[in-house]
C-alpha cells in the first residue's frame, strides 16, 4: 500500500519524522526549500495573539475549530518488560505495519532494538518479538536476506519461536532455497499443526522438490529438528489473542467450505453417472445428499426431478420443479420437467401451459413441441370423456 504519511519533499525514508506543516512563519516554495515571508502588520484578533498562533477563519471573524486529534492511545499499551519509551516505539511500529507502512514500521522496530542495547535491557522474549517483527517488515519489502538474519537472531533468543520460523521459511522460499524452507515449515507444524500457511507451503514445495530431485527427494533434505515436547506443550497452553482466534476460526470456516465443495462435487458427479446408467433410485439419493449440503443449487432440483419422473413419483417431481422455478423463474428445464410431472398427474391443462412457456422462452425446443402435441391430444380426449359422462337433463 506504500507509505501513507506526509513526507517533506526530498527527504528519505525512515521513522521518527515530524510532520512538516505550516507551523512557524516559513512557507514552502515550489523548489522544496523554506523561504521567509515578509512580515505584514496584522489586524487585532487575527494571526498571533498573546504569543500563540491562531487560525484565521474563512469567514473572517470566527476562529475555525481544528479537526480532532488522532487517537494515539495504542502507543501506551503495555508491551512486556520494555520501558515506556521503547514500548511506544514498538507499538508505533505495530500500528504502521497494520496500515501497510512497512518502511516506517521497520524504522520504529530498529529504534526499539537499538534502545534496548543502549539501556542494557536483557529481555530475550521482548527482543525476540522485535527482531521477528522487523523481519516481517523486511519480508514485506522484499529484503529476504535481511529477514533471515533477523529471524536467526530471534531464534537465538527464543529457540523454536513460531513466527520467526514461519517468516524465515517464507524468506527461504522467496530465495528459492526450497529445502531450507521445507525444514522450517515442517518445524512450525511440529509446534502448531493448525498453521494453514505452513501446510500449504509444505504441499507446494513437496511438488517442486519431487520435480527437482525425483522420488528420492527426501534423502537430500537437511535434518528436520525434533521440537521438544516441553516446547509443544508450552505453545498449546499459551493463551491466544482475539486476533489469532479470529484467524483460526476463519481458516476453519474456509476448510469446511473446501470440504463441503469437494464432497458436493463428488456426489453430483456420481449422481450424473448413475442417471446415464439408468440407475435412478441411486441417483436420487446422491442428489438428495447434494441438496443437504447446498440447498440453493437450482440444477440439483431439476436433476432430481428427472429421477422422480422416471420413478413415477410425479407429485414430488413437480415440487422439485417448483423449487427450481422459485430460484430461476426462466428455467426451461424446470418448466419442461414440470410439464411432464403434470402429464403424469393427468393435469393436461397445466402441462400444456408449461410447455407453451418453454416454447415462448425457446421456440427451437423440439421435445416441447412434440410433447405439446401429445398433451393437447390428451387434453382434448379428456374433455370429450368428461362430456360423454355428463348426464343429460
Amino acid at each position: 500500500m506504500g507509505n501513507a504519511q506526509d513526507k517533506p519533499p526530498g527527504s528519505g525514508g525512515g521513522g521518527g519524522r515530524s510532520h512538516q506543516a505550516t507551523a512557524g512563519n516559513g512557507t514552502r516554495n515550489r523548489g522544496g526549500s523554506t523561504a521567509e515571508k515578509p512580515q505584514t502588520p496584522r489586524a487585532p484578533g487575527k494571526g498571533v495573539a498573546n504569543g500563540a498562533r491562531r487560525e484565521n477563519s474563512p469567514a473572517g471573524g470566527q476562529e475555525e475549530q481544528g479537526s480532532p486529534a488522532a487517537d494515539t492511545s495504542y502507543l501506551d499499551a503495555p508491551s512486556g518488560a520494555l520501558p515506556p519509551h521503547l514500548a511506544r516505539l514498538k507499538n508505533a511500529g505495530n500500528h504502521l505495519f497494520k496500515n501497510g507502512q512497512f518502511g516506517d514500521a521497520l524504522d520504529k522496530y530498529t529504534q526499539a532494538i537499538d534502545g534496548c542495547a543502549e539501556a542494557g535491557i536483557d529481555s530475550p522474549e521482548d527482543l525476540c518479538i522485535l527482531y521477528s517483527n522487523r523481519a516481517a517488515c523486511f519480508l514485506k519489502n522484499g529484503s529476504s536476506t535481511e529477514c533471515i538474519q533477523d529471524c536467526n537472531k530471534a531464534l537465538e533468543l527464543q529457540p523454536y519461536s513460531l513466527k520467526p520460523l514461519l517468516r524465515r521459511g517464507m524468506a527461504h522460499e522467496s530465495l528459492e532455497r526450497y529445502k531450507k524452507a521445507y525444514v522450517d515449515y515442517k518445524t512450525v507444524l511440529q509446534i502448531d499443526t493448525s498453521v494453514q500457511a505452513a501446510h500449504d507451503s509444505v504441499h507446494r514445495i513437496t511438488k517442486m522438490l519431487i520435480e527437482q530431485d525425483g522420488p528420492e527427494w527426501r534423502e537430500n533434505l537437511p535434518e528436520i529438528p525434533a521440537v521438544p515436547l516441553s516446547v509443544q506443550l508450552r505453545h498449546r497452553d499459551k493463551p491466544i489473542s482475539a486476533e489469532v482466534a479470529q484467524a483460526r476460526a476463519a481458516r476453519a470456516a474456509q476448510d469446511e467450505v473446501r470440504r463441503t465443495d469437494a464432497c458436493f462435487t463428488l456426489l453430483k458427479r456420481e449422481g450424473n453417472d448413475l442417471v446415464k446408467k439408468g440407475h435412478f433410485q441411486e441417483a436420487l439419493k446422491k442428489y438428495s445428499e447434494c441438496l443437504a449440503l447446498k440447498p440453493d443449487e437450482c440444477a440439483l432440483y431439476t436433476n432430481r426431478a428427472i429421477c422422480l419422473l422416471r420413478l413415477n413419483r410425479f407429485e414430488e417431481a413437480k415440487q422439485d420443479c417448483d423449487c427450481a422455478l422459485q430460484m430461476e423463474p426462466g428455467n426451461k428445464k424446470a418448466f419442461y420437467r414440470r410439464a411432464l410431472a403434470y402429464k403424469g398427474l393427468q393435469d393436461y391443462l397445466s402441462a400444456s401451459s408449461d410447455l407453451q412457456e418453454v416454447l415462448h422462452l425457446d421456440p427451437k425446443v423440439q421435445e416441447a413441441e412434440q410433447e405439446l402435441e401429445v398433451v393437447t391430444s390428451l387434453l382434448r380426449q379428456s374433455l370429450m370423456d368428461s362430456t360423454s359422462h355428463t348426464p343429460r337433463v
